[in-house]
C-alpha cells in the first residue's frame, strides 16, 4: 500500500510520516513546491506518478487572520483544493483522509462538540475548511475522512508550546489569554491515529483528532512553566479583548471523540500526559 502525504513541510505531516516510516508504510510526502492541490493537472500528474492507495491532505491556508482580507485565496487552497484530491481519490479508489479543524464551529457551545453537531463557521478560515471537509465527504462516500484537530505542537514547527518555553527564558511575565477552551494536541499522537484509520476498516466520515481533557491558552501556559521547573505564576491570565484579532476566535472549541470508540480505535490520551511525553524533545529544540 502506498501514501501520499500533501502538505509535507508541515509539522503534521512530518510526524505522519515518521509513523508511516516506523509501520513499514511506502509513503510519498510532496511540499507545496511540489504539488499546489489548486492546480488539478498537478494533482492529477502526482496520482499518475505515485498511484496512491491512502491520501493525507496536510496541506491547507493556515492563516486565520490573512484569510478575512483573502478569502477567495484561503478557499481555493481549504475548499477547492480538497475537491481536486477528493475527485481524483475518487477516480483512482484511494482512501482520503483530510484535516480538518474545529473553527467549523461557532466556538459558542458549553459542552464538546460532537462529531455530528451542526457546523456553523464564523470566520472566512473556517467557512474554507467547512467547504474542504463538505467536498471530501461527498464525493467519497465511503472512502473519505474528515480529520478535525486543533491546537497542535510539534517537533517539526512553530507552536504555542515552543513560544512558551522561549518565552520562559526571555521575559519575567508573560501575558495568556484565559478566556477560550480547547485542546492541546501532539502531532505524533494524531499522526498515530491517522495510520490507524488508513491501515484499518474505521468507517468512513468525520473524526474527531485532538487530546482529550480541556485547557484555556492560560492553562497550558501554566503547564509548560511548570514543566520547565518554573514558576507558572509568571503566566497572568487576559481576556481575548486584551488581544484582538482580525478573525475571531472559537472561545469554546472542544471536540468530542465519539467516533474513535464506534471504529474500535482509542482516542487520543489527555493533553497533559501527551505534553509531557513530547516535552523533553521540545524543550531541546526551543
Amino acid at each position: 500500500m502506498t501514501w501520499l502525504v500533501t502538505g509535507a513541510g508541515g509539522m503534521l505531516a512530518r510526524d505522519l510520516l515518521l509513523r508511516l516510516a516506523e509501520a513499514g508504510e511506502a509513503a510519498v510526502g510532496v511540499d507545496r513546491a511540489a504539488l499546489d492541490i489548486t492546480d488539478e493537472d498537478a494533482v492529477r500528474a502526482v496520482f499518475d506518478d505515485h498511484r496512491p492507495d491512502v491520501v493525507v491532505n496536510c496541506a491547507a491556508w493556515t492563516g486565520v487572520d490573512d484569510a478575512e482580507t483573502a478569502e477567495q485565496a484561503a478557499l481555493r487552497v481549504n475548499g477547492e483544493g480538497p475537491r481536486h484530491l477528493a475527485a481524483l481519490c475518487a477516480k483512482s479508489g484511494a482512501r482520503l483522509l483530510h484535516l480538518s479543524t474545529d473553527y467549523v464551529f461557532a466556538g459558542d457551545a458549553t459542552t464538546p462538540y460532537r462529531e455530528t453537531d451542526r457546523p456553523d463557521p464564523r470566520s472566512a478560515y473556517g467557512r474554507g475548511k467547512l467547504a474542504g471537509e463538505h467536498a471530501v465527504l461527498d464525493l467519497l462516500p465511503g472512502d473519505g475522512y474528515v480529520v478535525r484537530t486543533a491546537w497542535l505542537y510539534g517537533a517539526g514547527g512553530r507552536s504555542f508550546v515552543r513560544t512558551m518555553i522561549r518565552l520562559e527564558r526571555e521575559r519575567d511575565t508573560v501575558d495568556v489569554v484565559g478566556d477560550q477552551y480547547g485542546q492541546p494536541t501532539w502531532t505524533a499522537d494524531l499522526a498515530g491515529k491517522l495510520v490507524a484509520l488508513g491501515t484499518g476498516g474505521a468507517p468512513a466520515g468525520v473524526y474527531h483528532g485532538t487530546s482529550a481533557g480541556q485547557a484555556s491558552w492560560y492553562d497550558l501556559a501554566r503547564e509548560v512553566f511548570r514543566l520547565l521547573g518554573a514558576d507558572p505564576d509568571r503566566v497572568r491570565r487576559v481576556p481575548t479583548s486584551a488581544v484582538p484579532r482580525p478573525a475571531p476566535r472559537p472561545a469554546y472549541g472542544v471536540l468530542a471523540h465519539d467516533g474513535w470508540a464506534a471504529a474500535g480505535i482509542e482516542p487520543i490520551r489527555d493533553w497533559r500526559q501527551a505534553l509531557a511525553a513530547a516535552f523533553p524533545a521540545l524543550r531541546n529544540l526551543s
